[in-house]
């Protein structure tokens, strides 16, 4: 049987390859230390929990709820970006709530992309910003994943250079895989670009409470101007630890903005609305949590980089995220993230997410979470150690080492 249009034009999902080695590896009793998936293992903080409880006791709050989020989780997140950020949104016109911000990029997709319309996209990136307008039928233009003059002379040969010229480019920072962050500067480059091209700006902005210098990470909105252009993505699921609940907003642009709603008229109801409500407590109450959650994955951070270098691997300090961007040692590399990251399950009982999986520039690298405690991270220090050093007695069939067919 063929595949339909929309599948045939994914390709394999490499993590899963990963992840069927790793569940075998379990079966037999293994102990893995499972640092692939960025899946937050903090608790969500108890007044919020408090919050979701309470409202679903109550009458009538099972029934349907709104689609583009209800009245007051819509204004908390106004009230949000008012604070944190400087920037005035109109809670009704320009603010989105999603299923997390990965259905909301999906969905913006559906919204704006015609059959061949052209989307310029960094490489590596997280999957969803390139795969979601492909299975709306549009065509990526790959730039470089770094907020730096590259990124600019790549746009500009892939503006002058597609037929049709590209509908909108997409930026991500702090960026997951590579953990880079953007500055005010960039942006405002970015929004310049932006207008001289009719392009719009699709931001995503998920890890925007988890950076580690004394400078917050900015949000494209503050540029004067953006609003004409840009619509950015957020999401409560690191922030608050809620990745479950899946909870998200789309914010800026109002004719992006409405395009979202009206597609997300068609295809839910909105998240539970005590989900919704305790959403807005999270947006609305105390921030010390945030700045504790910071903290735990600054010492998470701080723990993999000085232990993985003592076992031999030089993971350069990711300045936000909570991701380390880590190249293959150079004695594995011309295995592939692939092969690489299957035999650290094998032979250090790791897990990691092959950098291919982000795209076919990030194949010389993995992406490691810090999702494991310090003590934990630690001992995935001492297990790759132990493999490196061992490696041309118990790999010498093997090396030099080879991709595999």
């Amino acid at each position: 049987m063929s595949d339909f249009y929309s599948t045939r034009r994914l390709p394999p999902y490499v993590f899963e390859q990963v992840n069927r080695v790793k569940a075998a590896a379990r079966g037999q009793g293994a102990d893995i230390i499972d640092l692939g998936m960025g899946n937050p293992d903090l608790p969500t903080p108890k007044f919020i929990t408090d919050k979701l409880i309470e409202t679903a006791q109550k009458p009538r709050t099972n029934r349907y709820s709104a689609s583009k989020g209800i009245p007051g989780l819509r204004k908390a997140q106004a009230n949000y970006y008012a604070r944190r950020f400087g920037v005035k949104l109109n809670p009704d016109t320009q603010v989105v709530a999603t299923l997390g911000s990965k259905e909301g990029f999906a969905n913006m997709a559906t919204a704006i992309t015609a059959p061949g319309d052209v989307v310029l996209c960094p490489n590596p990136s997280y999957p969803i910003h390139a795969f979601g307008f492909l299975m709306a039928g549009g065509v990526i233009r790959s730039v470089p994943a770094e907020p730096n003059e590259d990124f600019f002379r790549s746009a500009e040969r892939a503006v002058k250079h597609s037929i049709p010229k590209p509908i909108a480019v997409i930026v991500s920072y702090p960026a997951n895989p590579t953990a880079c962050v953007a500055s005010l500067d960039f942006y405002r480059d970015l929004i310049a670009f932006a207008k001289a091209n009719d392009l719009f700006v699709l931001s995503d902005l998920a890890y925007s409470e988890i950076y580690f210098g004394s400078e917050p990470t900015p949000s494209v909105l503050q540029i004067p101007g953006a609003m004409d252009v840009a619509v950015e993505f957020t999401t409560l699921s690191k922030t608050f630890s809620m990745a479950g609940w899946r909870m998200g907003f789309a914010v800026g642009n109002e004719r992006l903005c409405a395009a979202l709603a009206r597609v997300k008229s068609y295809l839910d109801y909105g998240a539970y609305t005590p989900i919704q409500v305790a959403a807005a407590a999270a947006l609305n109450g105390p921030e010390d949590c945030i700045a504790e959650m910071r903290e735990t994955y600054r010492k998470r951070r701080d723990a993999l980089v000085e232990s993985f270098a003592r076992a031999g691997w030089d993971v350069p300090t990711p300045p936000a995220s909570m991701f380390a961007w880590a190249p293959i040692p150079p004695k594995f590399k011309e295995l592939g993230s692939v092969e690489f990251s299957k035999l650290l399950i094998e032979k250090a009982s790791v897990a990691v997410a092959p950098g291919i999986g982000f795209g076919e520039h990030g194949d010389d690298f993995v992406r490691i979470a810090f999702v494991e405690n310090e003590q934990r991270i630690r001992q995935a220090a001492r297990n790759i150690r132990k493999f490196m050093e061992g490696a041309d007695q118990t790999l010498h069939n093997v090396l030099p080492l080879t991709k595999s067919a």
